[in-house]
């Protein structure tokens, strides 16, 4: 199948919560206002606790204690309340393509760090709205599970072979990298331009060198092979030509990116999965 027949496969499999649709349906809306917002998200009481545990988290970090979703839609923003839904529907996302050629909590607990990686990366160099960051970085290996689900003796072979990058590997046995087909999901899920085009175009290496969220996102990724794959990645170039090109960070930051993620990465992933 082509990378259009699996990402349609996926959507046909899992469709975002009406939830998702109708926050977007009301940043959308000049008309709308905060209160329209956390009435959405009130109504789930599940939800409700979701939101406010990650809106007191190293997320964000505010001085004082977030204890309501209005006040979340006034501190945080609604844009970041409508990532962090998303965030939240992931996790159901990821078990809904559950299958033994992964292990799930493995799978997510990378996908978070990855997010928690970027994010906090993009905040350190000053990109605005840096909390996307965090929703584009689980969702990027999504298609992962997809793939396995789908094609579990062609994703066995993946799995088996050693030599090169992951996403090398990837677009040499399927003809695309998982990257760009969870972008592509994610864009059928109608989700924002600024969470699906990163992630669609991650690997693409002119794209790298010439928008600084596709090469953050980049370097985040490697980051995480890096640090959870030691054993084969340990030598892995987090700043390529084509991402350095655009994205100009100190070798301490990085290590302040490692410490932040591995500090951080089990509890906000544990408010979620």
């Amino acid at each position: 199948m082509s990378l259009d027949k699996y990402a349609n496969f996926a959507t046909q499999s899992f469709t975002l919560p009406d939830i998702c649709l109708r926050i977007r349906d009301v940043l959308d809306d000049s008309h709308s206002d905060s209160d329209d917002i956390a009435r959405l998200i009130s109504v789930d009481p599940s939800l409700t606790a979701k939101i406010l545990k990650l809106a007191n988290s190293a997320l964000f970090r505010f001085p004082a204690q977030v204890d309501s979703i209005s006040k979340a839609v006034s501190v945080i923003g609604g844009e970041a309340l409508y990532n962090l839904v998303v965030a939240e529907t992931a996790n159901t996302a990821f078990k809904a393509f559950d299958t033994p050629m992964v292990r799930l909590d493995d799978h997510w607990q990378s996908s978070v760090y990855t997010g928690m990686a970027a994010k906090y990366l993009a905040k350190t160099v000053g990109i605005r709205g840096s909390d996307r960051f965090f929703v584009t970085g689980i969702l990027l290996n999504l298609s992962e599970l997809v793939m396995a689900k789908a094609e579990p003796a062609l994703y066995q072979q993946y799995v088996q072979q050693k030599k090169g990058l992951p996403w090398e590997r990837q677009q040499a046995l399927f003809g695309f990298n998982f990257a760009a087909l969870s972008g592509t999901i994610m864009e059928q899920w109608q989700l924002p331009m600024p969470l699906y085009y990163p992630v669609q175009y991650l690997h693409n290496e002119q794209k790298q060198r010439t928008e600084q969220d596709i090469a953050l996102l980049a370097c985040a990724r490697r980051v995480t092979i890096r640090e959870l794959k030691p054993a084969e990645f340990s030598n892995i170039e987090l700043f390529t030509p084509a991402i350095a090109n655009s994205l100009s960070v100190e070798a301490e930051i990085i290590a302040n990116v490692v410490t932040y993620a591995n500090k951080e990465t089990d509890k906000v992933s544990s408010l979620i999965y």
